[in-house]
């Protein structure tokens, strides 16, 4: 059975990877409207990750006997100033969520609860990868500046990802 200041905090964070999946989709909209398809199609399949984590945060609530809360997703920003900006977003947004998953690891090691823990050590390997997915193409936005061309081939790069399930 999940304490229930741990059950309230895993369900903040159930809501926190919903509002990722909403940042998500609105930067991949934006990519749309700048004529970055591939780049759109790297923030869609990000989005549909984040939705995923969510669940995984339901299930584990439902799971271990808790109750599932969902609250209010707020709106993500809808303008971006370049696709750099974008992807620095993204990374800002990814670290906020890693700060968060400490916090959560924090206190389910100060409550004993081990299962919480196992849970949660996905989320912290995870979220070292999602934190070095972003730099790379923000160091690699950084390097190629507003070279048409080299945006150009970046953008098709992006378009190859694949579902999570599928690069595994």
């Amino acid at each position: 059975m999940l304490n229930p200041e741990l059950e309230a905090a895993l369900n903040v964070q159930l809501g926190g990877e919903l509002y990722s999946s909403h940042l998500y989709l609105s930067m991949s909209a934006y990519c749309e409207s700048a004529n970055m398809p591939g780049a759109a199609h790297w923030f869609r399949m990000q989005a549909d990750e984040e939705r995923t984590h969510a669940l995984k945060f339901l299930d584990h609530i439902v799971d271990r006997g808790g109750r599932v809360s969902l609250g209010t997703i707020g709106a993500p920003p809808v303008e971006f100033a370049s696709l750099l900006d974008a992807f620095e977003q993204a990374l800002q947004a990814e670290r906020n969520v890693s700060a968060a998953i400490d916090r959560l690891t924090a206190m389910a090691v100060e409550q004993g609860d081990y299962a919480a823990q196992a849970f949660l050590q996905w989320f912290v390997t995870e979220q070292v990868e999602e934190e070095k997915q972003a730099d790379e193409i923000i160091q690699t936005l950084r390097m190629i500046g507003d070279n048409p061309s080299t945006l150009y081939l970046l953008d098709r790069e992006l378009a190859a990802r694949r579902p999570e399930a599928e690069e595994a």
